[in-house]
């Protein structure tokens, strides 16, 4: 069956974007991912469940000369990627189309991201079976994509993950195991005043840095529309500074 796709852009039309009609689509979440991501010049960056290549796309428009690998399970989404990916001019970026439990690794890498699956698994079933497929995860599971990411680091690589604030203890709790312990929690507060439903978390292997809580960052005026921070990264590509 022929994957039916709808054309669209990010970063205010600085990126051709082709994604899915159906199914798992990207929303802000890959663009504010990529934006906090420290990496310069030459480095080397791994991202887990790519997708359609939206947090790469984004990241190699802000930090010309990254080298990037992306590992989607979903082989039609591994093409888009790799169409993405060139339609847009970028080199030094490539898909890997396998699991990312048996993906073989070009590593070690200096970053590594990921907006991993986080549905439980006796939650509500999608009837799109492409998005049950990208967000069904459970704490195994998580467990295993946080080890496999930080085991791909070089020593003081770090780990940048954006998750629902239901998961942040399971997250914690194996980015420690896993040997990347989480240095900064950085909230994104839909409005000022409400509660955060997402949350980055920044992990770094072998890191020795107390865990810190951020300020965050307010998403929404009153009105509906994106504060002025927020434009600023997901219309004119800004990096999400994560505090010193």
């Amino acid at each position: 069956m022929t994957l039916l796709t709808t054309d669209g852009h990010l970063l205010g039309g600085r990126l051709r974007y082709v994604q899915p009609e159906t199914g798992f689509r990207s929303g802000i979440e890959p663009v504010l991912l990529a934006a906090s991501i420290p990496a310069r010049f030459g480095e080397h960056v791994l991202e887990a469940g790519t997708g359609a290549g939206a947090a790469l796309l984004c990241l190699c428009a802000r930090v010309p000369g990254v080298r990037a690998v992306g590992v989607e399970r979903d082989s039609d989404l591994a093409r888009l990627a790799r169409a993405n990916v060139d339609a847009n001019g970028f080199s030094g970026v490539e898909i890997i189309a396998a699991p990312l439990e048996t993906a073989a690794l070009p590593g070690p890498f200096d970053h590594a991201l990921a907006n991993p699956p986080y549905h439980a698994p006796d939650g509500t079933e999608s009837p799109v079976a492409a998005r049950e497929s990208a967000k069904r995860g459970s704490e195994a599971l998580i467990r295993l994509w946080i080890n496999r990411l930080i085991t791909a680091l070089r020593s003081r690589g770090s780990l940048t993950l954006i998750v629902p604030a239901g998961m942040v203890p399971a997250c914690l709790a194996a980015m420690t195991e896993a040997g990347g312990p989480c240095t900064a929690i950085f909230p994104l507060w839909p409005n000022a005043g409400r509660a955060a439903k997402l949350v980055l978390l920044r992990g770094v292997r072998q890191g020795r840095t107390p865990m810190r809580i951020m300020p965050g960052l307010v998403l929404h005026q009153p009105d509906g529309s994106f504060t002025e921070p927020a434009q600023a990264i997901l219309r004119d590509g800004a990096g999400l500074d994560f505090g010193r």
